[in-house]
């Protein structure tokens, strides 16, 4: 595969008009205003309510909270089974830690003892906002108090920081990630457009994030932590999804020293990770040598 980064800017989310006008008026009156007001609601996941179909695994699993000391906030976690072999799953952004229910399904049935978690600011857990830095520090928090991971699975930004956590020490045998992102810029920059507001604040919002980090921002993108990641990494995502482009995907898989790259059709940025033949290709993965 060609190792040329394309990067193809993500749809525009829809946002409320109430709150494109809120964000139009701020910027009227002070720039910085309107970048932090911006930076609030990329920041602000939506709560979503659990849906029935995952009321079962919600009440199966066995349950606890665990303090994250690096961003002082608690966070649920989800258990299911009990085996030495340990399984991660992390949900993407206004997910739950029990979103990926048939992929907990999977991995039991392979034997796996399954953990997930509701990110900060997600779910059950504290917290009115959030950045992926959050779920990267819940990961690498919950392994040091839980123990060592076999396999994991991420979704979406849950994709995203499963790579980010495995260039920062998170190790597991073999990783899938599924609809993940790229380049945090090229995430920022369709917000913005979505708000109404001038490509300039995508510029903004990236120096404020960066003045917080004390880095590049530019660090924490997926093909460029997934050069230092030394096990094989398996890339899920469908052509059609509209929120994260299936370039995406090749770009990661592009910079990854053991990566393969699977890319379906038709079943979008959620639908994926239900979907049978996906889920077969995930069993094969994590039973293939």
């Amino acid at each position: 595969m060609s190792k040329k980064k394309n990067h193809k800017r993500t749809p525009s989310p829809q946002v409320p008009a109430v709150i494109k006008n809120t964000v139009w008026l701020s910027s009227l009156f002070s720039k910085s205003l309107t970048t932090k007001l911006a930076v609030y609601l990329f920041s602000k996941p939506i709560r979503h309510i659990r849906p029935k179909r995952e009321n079962r695994h919600y009440h199966l699993a066995s349950q606890r909270r665990i303090f994250i000391p690096e961003i002082n906030k608690e966070i649920q976690v989800y258990r299911w089974g009990e085996s030495d072999r340990k399984a991660l799953l992390v949900h993407g952004w206004s997910g739950r830690g029990t979103q990926l229910y048939k992929i907990t399904d999977l991995l039991l049935k392979l034997g796996y003892e399954v953990w997930s978690f509701d990110a900060p600011a997600h779910g059950q857990s504290e917290g009115s906002t959030t950045m992926m830095v959050e779920f990267i520090s819940s990961i690498l928090e919950i392994t040091r108090k839980i123990g060592t991971f076999e396999v994991a699975v991420g979704h979406s930004l849950g994709g995203m920081s499963l790579l980010n956590a495995a260039a920062r020490g998170f190790e597991v045998k073999k990783m899938a990630v599924i609809g993940s992102g790229d380049v945090i810029q090229d995430i920022i920059d369709p917000f913005v457009a979505a708000l109404g507001l001038d490509v300039s604040y995508g510029q903004r919002m990236k120096n404020h994030y960066e003045s917080k980090l004390g880095q590049p921002m530019s660090n924490y993108d997926a093909n460029k932590v997934a050069p230092q990641i030394p096990f094989p990494v398996l890339v899920i995502h469908d052509s059609n999804d509209l929120e994260i482009p299936v370039q995406c995907a090749q770009n990661i898989t592009a910079s990854l020293p053991n990566g393969s790259c699977i890319i379906t059709d038709g079943l979008g940025h959620r639908k994926i990770l239900g979907d049978p033949g996906v889920l077969l290709n995930l069993r094969d993965w994590f039973t293939s040598k």
